[in-house]
């Protein structure tokens, strides 16, 4: 097999988290290393999938034009994907959207089309930015959308590969621990534990303000974790805890995961790392848990990692 960007997606490390979760009651807390991927996300899966699925059926192929609307992780690993593959990439955002993204993004050739209006029904943006999807797939021609958001190939790729892969290393598993936005990542796991009737118990962390879990809308600092509507593969209630995580306890969850054990991650991760915290005490002893970390930190130095942004959001000393 050829060595590529793309043969390399996938398979990322599981280590324990030995000093962040140490206790006397024989709990085992294990990392899915998913920041670890080539485009330092987990989107890397579901976009290689959805990418190479597509191209197989013959509905893209070189010189395409892929369109997507995306907060940043998904974006940027369709912008590496397409430049490889010899395709243009256009993605949605909004002005939510980090710089950092926004810089990363053009770095692979990604052309940006900001949609600086929400919808004027939910008042948020992500309808907004799938019309504006739709018009630019009408106007240009030989363009796909690759639809995270309902494409059965975004949680394939988590159910015959990160699920699989944690299964097949650790052998038993009592919870599985990740965040939700188009709820791929964990639907895929929950589909693989349910299909080959597995015990492990699905904990799915989402943001407040976000609807995903029901509630009312709200502000979100962070992009890529939480959403103003429920994504088609929300409507079916896949997990067995849903925990739901303010901003400020994501800062505290990712500034106590690299102090302890030195590993930069994204908001989403420090959702996940404060959700299973909060309900430690609550495990059975010798437990076995993995934590999915969705993505790498260095995307979040103005804001996560930033003393000064901290402070002046959340007015703290």
């Amino acid at each position: 097999m050829e060595r590529n960007l793309l043969s390399i997606i996938g398979n990322t490390p599981l280590i324990q988290l030995s000093k962040l979760f140490a206790n006397d009651r024989g709990i085992q807390v294990f990392a899915k290393l998913e920041l670890l991927n080539p485009g330092g996300s987990a989107k890397d899966r579901s976009a290689a999938r959805i990418i190479d699925k597509a191209w197989e059926e013959g509905l893209i192929g070189p010189g395409s034009v892929i369109i997507e609307s995306s907060s940043g992780n998904m974006a940027i690993s369709l912008a590496a994907i397409c430049s490889y593959l010899g395709m243009r990439f256009i993605s949605v955002i909004d002005p939510k959207a980090t710089q950092q993204n926004i810089r990363i993004m053009r770095a692979y050739g990604a052309d940006i089309e900001l949609v600086e209006t929400a919808d004027p029904e939910t008042g948020e943006f992500l309808p907004a930015r799938l019309q504006r999807v739709q018009q630019l797939v009408k106007r240009i021609p030989n363009s796909f959308w690759p639809n995270q958001y309902a494409n059965t190939n975004n949680y394939l790729s988590h159910y015959e590969g990160t699920m699989r892969e944690i299964v097949e290393e650790l052998g038993h598993v009592d919870y599985i621990i990740g965040g939700v936005s188009t709820c791929g990542t964990m639907l895929g796991c929950a589909q693989y534990i349910k299909d080959h009737k597995l015990a492990a118990k699905v904990v799915a962390v989402d943001a407040a303000g976000s609807v995903i879990f029901g509630g009312v809308n709200g502000n979100r600092r962070f992009p890529g974790l939480g959403a103003g509507i429920i994504p088609t593969f929300g409507e079916k209630r896949f997990m067995d805890y849903a925990i739901k995580v303010a901003d400020q306890d994501m800062v505290a969850g990712c500034r106590l995961l690299v102090s302890q054990e030195s590993i930069l991650a994204g908001p989403s991760s420090g959702a996940v790392i404060h959700a299973l915290k909060s309900m430690e005490h609550e495990l059975p002893d010798k437990s076995v848990c993995v934590v999915i970390l969705h993505d790498r930190g260095e995307r979040y130095m103005d804001t996560v990692y930033c003393d000064e942004w901290v402070k002046q959001q959340f007015h703290s000393s």
